[in-house]
């Protein structure tokens, strides 16, 4: 069975915007006859009972999902097989640079700034061992393609630069283009639907899980909700989250539903009305009410 997916990060409440791309996603999937998945990208920052109001706030603008709930802290065997797989044909190397040092080295032409240069890429046997009496190694793609090209509903044909990207960190956490890559791909989620401001990661990603033996999934990457100073919507921008919303009277569905074009009193009334060639290309701008 296809499916689609909202994977949302447990380190905080979710806001009006972060819930906008919840319906789009949930939309996206009935509309085309996809099962709807919930996945909770807790490898990193978890707040204390974040998990669980962002599974409320879902629930109470009428969102539902297929099968439990994944967690991607429970899955950590299943990356260690990807890595393995990966090193097992040599497409993994240790490297021993920080952030700080990979900002700052000269990219290649045409690569975006903070593309990795392959500093550690060639490094002898010898210079490996000693670099790492300096500091843990994180692991890297050894990647074989200086670009790759993805199709996404709303903005076409896309290619994006492909780097030796970062699998898992010098801490040993696993990093976040690998693990969504192995989830997606085990999950049977062959429709992503984000923010655009992932636009750019998703080349390393379907690069990645065409080495893995997966075909990439379809991309939508829909516009951001902005405050009225033209940035990234955020908590600190007053009113932004459900509860808060509803405290002065709000109907969180229906605001977002207007901000789509659609209107029913329920997800499932909307989707009469929904195509996804129809999601607007602009991002939404919110102003929080006093």
């Amino acid at each position: 069975m296809s499916s689609g997916r909202f994977a949302p990060s447990p380190s905080g409440d979710l806001h009006v915007g972060n819930l906008r791309t919840a319906l789009l996603a949930w939309l996206c999937a009935r509309r085309s006859g996809r099962e709807f998945l919930l996945r909770v990208e807790d490898l990193d920052r978890v707040r204390e009972g974040s998990e669980q109001r962002q599974l409320d706030d879902l629930s109470a603008i009428g969102l539902d999902w297929d099968g439990p709930v994944v967690r991607q802290s429970e899955r950590a065997r299943h990356y260690d097989a990807a890595l393995a797989s990966l090193a097992g044909r040599g497409l993994v190397f240790e490297c021993f640079c920080t952030r700080r040092e990979v900002l700052d080295a000269p990219s290649a032409p045409h690569a975006p700034p903070g593309s990795y240069p392959g500093t550690c890429r060639d490094l002898s046997t010898a210079q490996r061992e000693e670099r790492r009496l300096e500091r843990p190694a994180a692991l890297r793609l050894r990647a074989g393609a200086g670009t790759f090209t993805v199709e996404d509903e709303l903005h076409g044909t896309y290619e994006g630069v492909v780097d030796d990207f970062v699998l898992r960190r010098g801490d040993g956490a696993v990093a976040y283009n690998l693990a969504v890559v192995v989830d997606d791909a085990q999950q049977g989620i062959d429709q992503v639907v984000r923010g655009d401001d992932l636009l750019s990661s998703a080349p390393r990603q379907a690069y990645l899980a065409s080495l893995l033996g997966s075909t990439p999934p379809t991309y939508v990457h829909v516009p951001l909700a902005l405050n009225a100073d033209g940035r990234r919507l955020a908590k600190r921008d007053g009113a932004v989250t459900r509860s808060d919303l509803e405290d002065r009277g709000v109907d969180v569905l229906a605001l977002v539903a207007a901000s789509l074009g659609l209107q029913g009193s329920s997800p499932g009334e909307l989707l009469d009305g929904f195509e996804i060639t129809r999601i607007p290309r602009t991002p939404w701008t919110f102003v929080a009410p006093s």
